[in-house]
């Protein structure tokens, strides 16, 4: 696809999750896109898209040549798009929640949740991420996190480092609100674009009710979706437009400088 304009074409994709059950979310992915005919650069899915957010890894996670992975690969080389989501992973013994980026060329980037939530026990069967990954795509430096990552500034901060911030979330029905302003905050102050991708339904019994968004580096909502409702959200990006706002308005240069400490 020729990108001279320095446009990104994202899609978020918000369904109802069914519980454990990879096949299921497969089929009902493949459903969603029957029939789309439009091209994307990039296409995002929730937190834990062939699973829910289920605490038993022991039952649902997979390797590196799983079957969810090997869809990935298909996915991405089918539609030509960069495919992203995060996936119940076990590697050398250890569980991981690894949010990867298959490239239509097979190849991956990937990134281990840093922040694990405690709340649901998280850091007692999964193994934290301890690197931030920020992968390029049509020469648009985009940054992975998972859920409870945006609550934490330091993590996310942007020191010119990256144009777009993906988080993929299960985030509950009770902290929408949360869900939309932490967003909007994580966009005005890194100065980039956002998107946040969550699901809709009920996963072992909580709820959740979506919000999936896209912010631009004002703050503005590009695109969203209805709470409760399947659907894709489309966006086109301008790495123009983004770079031009910056060298009118670079606060990122007035930044403090920190070092992260493991």
């Amino acid at each position: 696809m020729n990108n001279q304009d320095n446009k990104l074409k994202i899609v978020l994709v918000q369904y109802d999750i069914v519980w454990e059950s990879p096949k299921e979310n497969i089929k009902k992915i493949e459903s969603m896109f029957k029939n789309e005919t439009e091209n994307f650069d990039l296409i995002v899915l929730p937190e834990m898209f062939n699973t829910g957010f289920s605490m038993n890894p022991a039952k649902i996670a997979e390797t590196m040549q799983g079957e969810t992975i090997n869809w990935m690969k298909n996915f991405a080389s089918q539609k030509d798009a960069v495919v992203a989501g995060s996936v119940p992973i076990i590697e050398n013994k250890h569980y991981y929640n690894r949010f990867l980026t298959i490239f239509p060329n097979g190849t991956h980037k990937q990134y281990d949740k840093k922040h694990l939530f405690r709340m649901s026990s998280e850091e007692k069967v999964y193994s934290a991420g301890n690197k931030h990954t920020i992968i390029d795509i049509k020469g648009w430096r985009c940054a992975l996190f998972v859920c409870y990552d945006i609550r934490f500034p330091v993590w996310c901060r942007n020191k010119n480092n990256y144009d777009l911030s993906l988080f993929i979330a299960n985030w509950p029905a009770p902290r929408f609100d949360v869900w939309k302003t932490l967003l909007k905050s994580r966009a005005i102050e890194n100065q980039c674009y956002t998107a946040g991708v969550n699901r809709i339904g009920k996963g072992n019994g909580i709820d959740y009710n979506g919000h999936s968004l896209i912010y631009d580096y004002f703050g503005n909502v590009i695109g969203s979706l209805p709470e409760h409702q399947e659907g894709i959200i489309k966006a086109e990006l301008s790495l123009n437009k983004l770079n031009d706002f910056k060298q009118k308005f670079p606060a990122w240069l007035d930044a403090d400088e920190f070092i992260i400490t493991m």
